[in-house]
């Protein structure tokens, strides 16, 4: 099957580009890339593409979508170099990475979830109790604090730190997202946005739009395999192989 596409129609730049809405010099700029085989001269000098260069584009622009662009492009050079299984180690490594963020935003659901709502009244509390409620040393709060986790105000005559129950909120999300094994630099994006939203409440639908994002991710994901896998089965086998089965 690979033999027939590869010696099939003749295609010039502009047929594959309009097909999918880009220029000529983007296709021109994935060949280079290697995202598509090396295309042929004509004694003139013009790029001849073939059917293949088409399913090669049909499977990258589906990744993309999925893998993103960068990973997109490394998993096409390494299928048209004839690393198959340098491809296939890229695909897991994408799919590894979306159960990761998958596993983050369960345990950012878990984390809010448990946080009781800001008390209307001040309940503002100093360091080591707060450090003692939290089962953690003092330190690691003010450690937290120039991460920029928890924002404690100073007395002003004393200079002691005082968690008000905003404080106290945030302190228990850094924590619980802590024993998760989340870093302090991922911590903090996500207590930001709790702050601009104006509390826990408002972030349900931020969370449902993540839980759409990571769902179109994978279903993009398939798209991507099912081209990729199309584009697989039409490259020619390799010296050696029966024509129609692919190199192990």
């Amino acid at each position: 099957m690979g033999r027939n596409l590869q010696n099939g129609a003749r295609l010039r730049p502009v047929d594959l580009a309009r097909g999918h809405g880009l220029s000529t010099q983007a296709i021109r700029n994935y060949e280079d890339a290697g995202i598509l085989p090396a295309a042929e001269r004509t004694p003139h000098g013009y790029r001849t593409y073939t059917p293949l260069h088409a399913q090669a584009l049909r499977a990258f622009l589906a990744l993309v979508p999925g893998h993103g662009h960068r990973t997109a492009t490394s998993i096409m050079q390494a299928v048209n170099r004839g690393a198959t299984e340098d491809a296939l180690r890229l695909i897991d490594e994408s799919h590894a990475q979306l159960l990761d963020d998958r596993r983050t935003l369960q345990a950012v659901e878990a984390a809010l979830r448990d946080l009781a709502p800001v008390p209307q009244e001040r309940g503002d509390t100093f360091v080591g109790p707060l450090a003692r409620r939290l089962g953690i040393r003092p330190a690691t709060l003010r450690k937290w604090e120039r991460a920029g986790l928890v924002r404690p105000r100073r007395d002003p005559q004393t200079g002691y730190r005082i968690y008000s129950a905003a404080d106290v909120r945030d302190a228990r999300l850094a924590h619980q997202l802590r024993r998760g094994g989340y870093l302090l630099e991922q911590i903090a994006p996500l207590i930001a946005q709790v702050h601009s939203a104006g509390g826990v409440a408002p972030l349900e639908s931020t969370l449902r739009d993540w839980h759409a994002r990571l769902s179109a991710r994978s279903r993009a994901m398939l798209t991507g395999a099912a081209a990729l896998d199309a584009y697989l089965d039409c490259r020619p086998a390799p010296a050696g192989d029966e024509p129609g089965t692919r190199s192990p």
